[in-house]
């Protein structure tokens, strides 16, 4: 009976979303996937965030994810290498997941000026993409980590694609760029 309620406040609490936005991430006035789509994906990050509550009740806060397309991408902090990879194998266990990609961090392995470092880096990006009107901002996740940018999105050609990128090009400090930009043509439910 425990974990029935546990897991009642657990999408209960996830369930919360603003309007104009379905689940986190992208929004869907800009958001080229189908209504359908959207729900598959939300229902994907819903389960695998359950999940993970019920595994450890920190990553709950600790741990971010974001679905596009059966796409996973997971962020946040972890304690030790070995969550991460507990992590990543729960991720890789949800239902209809056709990729994963891992950019949690272990605690410890960043200072307090790496970190700040880390926001400033994303919060340029994220104002550049905002001010570039051939770029819709709200398509795109943006994590930095140790200088490294990691792009999570959908372009709606190749020519915002490479706009985005050549965005984050221009950022100093930033020592690798790590773009999942997918084009929305790209999207598998739209290849049929």
């Amino acid at each position: 009976m425990k974990k029935v309620i546990n897991i009642l406040l657990i999408i209960m609490l996830t369930s919360c979303t603003s309007v104009g936005r379905f689940g986190a991430g992208v929004d869907i006035t800009f958001d080229p996937r189908t209504l359908g789509m959207q729900i598959d994906d939300t229902i994907m990050q819903k389960n695998l965030s359950a999940r993970l509550a019920l595994t450890d009740k920190r990553y709950f806060i600790s741990i971010q994810s974001e679905v596009l397309d059966g796409r996973i991408f997971l962020t946040g902090k972890v304690d030790e290498p070995e969550e991460k990879i507990q992590i990543t194998k729960i991720a890789w266990e949800t239902k209809g997941v056709r990729s994963v990609k891992n950019a949690i961090t272990i605690k410890g392995q960043s200072s307090f000026k790496s970190t700040a470092k880390d926001i400033l880096i994303t919060s340029q990006l994220r104002s550049a993409l905002i001010f570039n009107k051939k770029t819709k901002a709200r398509n795109y996740t943006l994590e930095t980590i140790n200088q490294n940018i990691y792009i999570f999105g959908i372009a709606m050609d190749e020519e915002e694609k490479k706009e985005v990128l050549n965005e984050a090009n221009k950022i100093y400090d930033v020592k690798e760029i790590f773009p999942s930009i997918y084009l929305a043509t790209e999207l598998s439910r739209n290849k049929i």
